[in-house]
């Protein structure tokens, strides 16, 4: 046989074992595409605010300093960062802006520079949907001649964009991200003006909804919730899944219970909370669903100095076997607006 003919049978032997090797490669890697798209999304989000009654009951003034976080409060938040970095993930935070104002933001600027997002929670925390401007904020019920004379959809935007301006000048970091204050039963729904103006300012994601659940006072017992008020919450879960409205804005809703619901709302003790949390979690696994858990240094902080909570969030995640990974919610929003990608592209 020729030389010229080894060399042609090799090329199309080599070219066919190429092309059976790129064939295979493919077919992996999309096998692991596909199955990272069918992981359940956990994320783990503190909002960096003060909080009334905390950590005693009858403080009540920080709802006129929302952004005057205290030592302990900048401390957990940089402990708990350190803590679930450590074990593969990162918290996805959100802050009010009036902490810019601080003397010392180090503390924020290194959660930053660690990889945690920081989200933008409005400069005054501010309520979205206020109909007047006594319904605002605190601050402007006390001093109403901050904003007289302006209308509200200029004020809130201000609100907003402010926060923005502060994170580049102060920190040198770009807002990933919007979370509103306080949350709605329905997210945006119907309010198609504020989600232009949120994608206006730059925004393709926000986390305004959260789903309507039961929470009992047990102030004066020591029963704790009962088991009806954790099936509410564990009904909930499904209408906390991230969707995209209309307009392209995608929202991530931030699923029951969150810390203050809990610990300020229904007077739980930490183990009810762990208890829901778990079995939360272990739902959003099972379905291959997305759990946003919400909590707030200036509460968790005080109820749970251990972190026994984010603990847990991160073990389960860990025993999941690869069914669950730890997200930011700009992962969330990417997986949302790839899947819609998907479905809306004309077929072949």
């Amino acid at each position: 046989m020729s030389s010229a003919v080894n060399r042609r049978e090799f090329l199309r032997t080599s070219t066919a074992a190429a092309a059976s090797m790129a064939l295979s490669a493919n077919s992996a890697a999309a096998e692991s595409v596909a199955e990272k798209q069918d992981r359940a999304q956990i994320a783990i989000t503190l909002d960096l605010e003060m909080a009334r009654n905390f950590p005693n009951w009858t403080d009540t003034h920080w709802d006129y300093e929302k952004g005057n976080l205290t030592e302990p409060v900048k401390q957990y938040t940089v402990d708990a960062c350190k803590r679930v970095k450590a074990r593969g993930g990162r918290i996805h935070t959100f802050v009010v802006g009036r902490v810019l104002e601080q003397s010392n933001v180090d503390w924020l600027a290194e959660i930053a520079a660690e990889g945690h997002p920081i989200g933008n929670h409005t400069y005054d925390h501010v309520y979205l949907l206020a109909a007047s401007p006594a319904e605002l904020q605190f601050r402007f019920q006390r001093a109403p001649w901050l904003i007289a004379g302006r209308q509200l959809p200029e004020v809130i935007r201000e609100n907003i964009q402010l926060t923005n301006v502060a994170l580049k000048e102060r920190l040198g970091v770009e807002v990933n991200g919007f979370r509103t204050p306080g949350g709605f039963a329905t997210g945006l729904e119907g309010r198609e003006d504020i989600q232009h103006m949120l994608l206006g300012l730059g925004f393709n994601w926000v986390s305004a909804k959260y789903p309507p659940h039961d929470i009992v006072d047990v102030h004066a017992t020591s029963e704790g919730p009962s088991e009806n008020t954790l099936a509410s919450i564990l009904s909930a879960q499904p209408a906390a899944q991230p969707t995209l409205y209309p307009t392209g804005l995608v929202e991530i809703p931030m699923s029951p219970i969150s810390d203050i619901g809990a610990f300020r709302n229904g007077r739980w003790q930490l183990d009810d909370f762990l208890a829901i949390t778990r079995r939360e979690i272990e739902w959003a696994i099972k379905n291959r669903a997305t759990f946003d858990f919400l909590a707030h240094p200036s509460c968790l902080g005080v109820v749970d100095p251990q972190f026994k909570t984010l603990d847990l969030i991160c073990e389960l995640v860990e025993k999941s076997n690869g069914a669950a990974e730890l997200v930011t919610l700009d992962q969330i929003a990417a997986k949302v607006q790839a899947q819609s990608s998907t479905k809306s592209a004309p077929k072949p």
